[in-house]
């Protein structure tokens, strides 16, 4: 039972993670990224906005999302296990990545509207590439990578 949950986990984060489609932290703030793609100073105050707006959601998100990892961490721990209750943290899990990962995609769907087509197309190339580049140990959860 332990693996098969184990197992759910590390499919569910590595789908929320597989849709990231923005580098991390302020990108429209790295001069590389600025001059590469252009972006003009009205969008980077743009994007600097949908940041602010969205920042204190995806924090109270991320730690819903974190403590029920840790709920069901210390369920799956017990040495006597409750099936109902680890079906129940689970549910309460997936509840949390849904909304963290609804909440991702409309800051995604408001900072695309700041970038130009070309300049999105350019940037998902660029990311693309770098994906690529990264091979399959950065697919994994960090948890799970060889150290």
């Amino acid at each position: 039972m332990k693996k098969t949950f184990l197992i759910a986990i590390v499919l569910a984060a590595f789908a929320a993670s597989a849709f990231a489609q923005l580098p991390p932290g302020k990108w429209w703030r790295k001069p590389e990224i600025v001059n590469t793609l252009e972006l003009t100073a009205d969008q980077q105050d743009r994007l600097d906005g949908i940041f602010r707006a969205t920042a204190p959601d995806l924090i109270d998100l991320r730690g819903a999302v974190e403590k029920e990892n840790i709920a069901l961490r210390g369920e799956l721990d017990q040495p006597q296990l409750n099936r109902a209750k680890i079906q129940q943290i689970a549910a309460r899990l997936n509840d949390a990545r849904a909304r963290l990962f609804q909440r991702e995609l409309a800051m995604l769907v408001d900072m695309r509207g700041v970038l130009s087509d070309q300049q999105w197309n350019h940037m998902r190339a660029v990311i693309d590439q770098l994906k690529e580049q990264a091979g399959p140990r950065q697919q994994l959860p960090r948890k799970m990578r060889q150290r």
